[in-house]
């Protein structure tokens, strides 16, 4: 298996994300979706859902609103016996415009990215063998 898997998810942020004033949706959600990002990444190349350990960097570059949409692409940059280091990025392509009307919204000419990460998963060692042994 390609130590360089990238795996793309693309989603709309709800108004029961936003928890601040202006429906501004807290950094943790971002955070969740690289979760179930990680998630996709270990089952295709473990056959496992592995389990997500932490953030060695996190980066909020943009505020995330309801209403916008967002693609939340993960990255396998190496690849352990049982760890699997991965690169997120989340980027808006289409952004509410709430303040016009209660249902404008527009795509971006150019995606904005909102947040970077490195994380880090890991897999159970019998589902590690696994892959090893069929990869």
């Amino acid at each position: 298996m390609s130590d360089n898997l990238s795996i793309t998810l693309r989603v709309r942020i709800g108004a029961g994300d936003a928890h601040y004033g202006g429906g501004l949706v807290p950094g943790a959600h971002i955070l969740e979706l690289f979760g179930d990002a990680a998630t996709e990444l270990t089952i295709r190349t473990d056959g496992d859902e592995g389990l997500l350990t932490g953030y060695s960097s996190v980066e909020f570059t943009a505020p995330v609103y309801a209403g916008d949409f967002l693609e939340v692409t993960g990255s396998i940059e190496r690849r352990g016996r049982l760890r699997r280091t991965i690169a997120f990025e989340a980027r808006k392509v289409i952004a509410s415009r709430y303040e016009e009307s209660v249902s404008s919204a527009e795509v971006l000419d150019s995606p904005q990215v909102v947040c970077r990460a490195t994380g880090a998963s890991v897999v159970p060692v019998a589902k590690a063998k696994a892959a090893r042994r069929s990869g």
